[in-house]
C-alpha cells in the first residue's frame, strides 16, 4: 500500500505536490469513493481514477536535461495557450514534468521527469542545490554595484542567502554576470538585479547542483547518465 500521491506521481502523471492538490480538490476516487489526502491505495487491488480516468500503470523513470529556449513556459497547463517544454521533447514516448521553473523570457539547464521522489529532493530547501545563471544586464556603475547583488537581500519578506557573483565581461553600460543563487524564489535573479539598479535583458541558467548544461545546444535535450543522477541524488 502507497499514499494516493505517491502512485499518482509515479504514474507519470503530475508531480507529488500537484497530486496532492488534485486529491484535496475531490478529483481522485478510489474504489467509488473521493479519496483524501493520507490515503493509501494498491495499484494491483484497487481502482483508481483521476478525473474520471483510470490510473495508468507506473511508467519507467527517466531523467532529462533540456536547454529551454526563450518563448516557453514550464506550466505545462497554461491558460493562455503559449508553447510549454514538454513540446520540445521529441521522440520521448514518456510523459514528464518539469522539475523547478523557468520564466518563459530565460534560458538554459531545465530538468524533466517522472520520478516524483526526484523532483521533491532536488526542489526541498534541506538539499541547498545551486543554480548558476548567466545574466546580460545593463546600468551604470556595473563595478559598484556587485557588492549590492553579493549583499543579504530580502524578497517578499523573505532573507535571502547571500548570492556568489562574478563579472565575466563587462561591456559600455553594463556586462555578463555569473549569479550563483541557493533559493530559487520567483525571477530571483531578475529581482536581485533590479533592486541594485540593474536591468536583465537576457538570462541563462548554466548549471544546477553539480549538473552543468555543457554543449547541448539550446532547443535539445538529452537524457542523465547515471553518474549524473547518482552526484545529484547525494
Amino acid at each position: 500500500m502507497e499514499r494516493l500521491q505517491k502512485l499518482i506521481s509515479a504514474a507519470g502523471l503530475m508531480s507529488r505536490r500537484a497530486a496532492e492538490d488534485c486529491i484535496a480538490a475531490g478529483r481522485v476516487v478510489v474504489n467509488g469513493r473521493t479519496a483524501a489526502l493520507g490515503d493509501r491505495a494498491d495499484p494491483d487491488t484497487d481502482t483508481i481514477l483521476v478525473d474520471g480516468k483510470a490510473l495508468p500503470r507506473a511508467e519507467r523513470k527517466v531523467y532529462i536535461m533540456l536547454n529551454k529556449p526563450r518563448g516557453y513556459v514550464t506550466t505545462l497547463h497554461d491558460e493562455k495557450g503559449r508553447k510549454n517544454v514538454t513540446q520540445l521533447l521529441d521522440g520521448l514516448d514518456v510523459r514528464v514534468y518539469p522539475v523547478g521553473r523557468l520564466d518563459m523570457d530565460s534560458e538554459g539547464l531545465l530538468l524533466l521527469t517522472n520520478d516524483g521522489d526526484f523532483a521533491e529532493h532536488l526542489a526541498h530547501p534541506s538539499h541547498e542545490v545551486d543554480k548558476c545563471y548567466h545574466a546580460w544586464v545593463r546600468g551604470e556603475g556595473l563595478l559598484e554595484k556587485l557588492d549590492a547583488l553579493r549583499a543579504p537581500m530580502v524578497l517578499d519578506g523573505y532573507a535571502l542567502r547571500p548570492a556568489q557573483v562574478e563579472l565575466l565581461r563587462q561591456s559600455e553600460g553594463g556586462g555578463v554576470l555569473a549569479v550563483t543563487i541557493h533559493e530559487g524564489r520567483n525571477r530571483q535573479v531578475r529581482r536581485m538585479c533590479e533592486q541594485a539598479g540593474l536591468t536583465v535583458t537576457r538570462l541563462r541558467r548554466v548549471r544546477e547542483g553539480s549538473l552543468s548544461l555543457g554543449e547541448l545546444r539550446c532547443g535539445r535535450w538529452r537524457f542523465l547518465t547515471k553518474e549524473e543522477l547518482e552526484r545529484l541524488w547525494r
